[in-house]
């Protein structure tokens, strides 16, 4: 794929203003607050401990407490889908995490033109951490506590995290790791929701008849500090089939590979080679819009858009 097809893709809404958005001096946060406003979304920037999260809502919802009404779906079970909009500096952050806001974008738009109202949107800041910060900086553990504290702590959330690049649906196991390393009263409910939220996941994907699914670990993400906080949470990632199979397959012949690929320094040892390239290329100058794969976009906004229309009057086959 050529480079003007390569941008041709972004004439069409929302994606509109991607570019500016990877551009290297980008204010990213005010394209975003801007293009919201633009597409007409129902939406509120919402501050914790200094970081700055979009959340998105059905229309008619009342985002504002403050004027008289409560808080959205508070003591429910809404479907939460997130993707982080910041990124690391130096990088263009087309795969991470640009793609998955703009396919959001677009999922928020479907969902309002059918109606459907049982569901957050939420672009999440600071994912990415700097040097000797810990996962109690990342903005997805203050967010929990804030949910937690708004009555959504048993909100259903898929993160959506490098969603760009490949056709195969990677559903991380990164979560169960991490719940097997930590004993700590309480985890065994953690566990159960996490399979819920996969079971939900695979019944989706089967219901759109995507076959093409992987069961992996996967690199570092908003899933950890929602756990921390209180919340474990689905993520979602993408990889092309070329890099999924082999990835798979090594997984089954070194089972350790998956502490070394969630614990974050094997990118820089010698067996960071063995990680799929398109994850190699994440947080780095790499990360372009050359690498994406935009036709392969629509099948992550159905997916996304059918997490939610499933609590909205029809039912999948799959479901219990």
């Amino acid at each position: 794929m050529g480079l003007k097809a390569n941008r041709d893709w972004a004439r069409e809404s929302p994606y509109g203003r991607f570019f500016d958005f990877i551009a290297p001096e980008a204010d990213r946060f005010t394209i975003l607050s801007e293009h919201i406003e633009k597409l007409g979304l129902n939406s509120v920037v919402i501050p914790i401990e200094g970081n700055r999260h979009f959340f998105i809502f059905p229309r008619g919802k009342n985002i504002k407490p403050s004027t008289g009404g409560s808080f959205p779906f508070r003591r429910q079970s809404p479907v939460i889908l997130t993707a982080h909009y910041d990124r690391v500096p130096d990088s263009p952050g087309a795969n991470d995490n640009s793609a998955a806001v703009f396919q959001l974008l677009k999922t928020a738009l479907r969902l309002s033109e059918q109606n459907v109202d049982y569901w957050i949107i939420i672009f999440t800041d600071k994912e990415e951490l700097q040097s000797g910060e810990g996962i109690q900086k990342q903005g997805s553990f203050s967010l929990a506590k804030k949910l937690r504290g708004l009555g959504l702590g048993n909100a259903r959330i898929f993160n959506f995290d490098a969603c760009g690049t490949g056709d195969t649906f990677v559903f991380s196991s990164t979560v169960d790791y991490l719940l097997k390393k930590n004993k700590r009263s309480g985890f065994n409910r953690a566990s159960q929701t996490i399979n819920n939220l996969r079971e939900k996941a695979l019944n989706t994907a089967h219901f759109l008849h995507f076959n093409k699914i992987l069961l992996a670990p996967t690199p570092f993400s908003d899933d950890a500090g929602f756990l921390q906080g209180g919340i474990p949470v689905q993520t979602i990632t993408m990889l092309p089939a070329s890099e999924a199979a082999p990835f798979d397959l090594l997984l089954q012949n070194k089972p350790d590979f998956a502490g070394l690929l969630i614990s974050g320094p094997i990118k820089n040892s010698a067996a960071g080679e063995l990680i799929p390239e398109t994850w190699r290329c994440l947080n780095s100058p790499a990360d372009t819009h050359l690498r994406l794969t935009p036709e392969y976009f629509e099948r992550v906004v159905r997916f996304a858009a059918e997490l939610c229309q499933g609590q909205n009057g029809h039912s999948h086959p799959f479901d219990k």
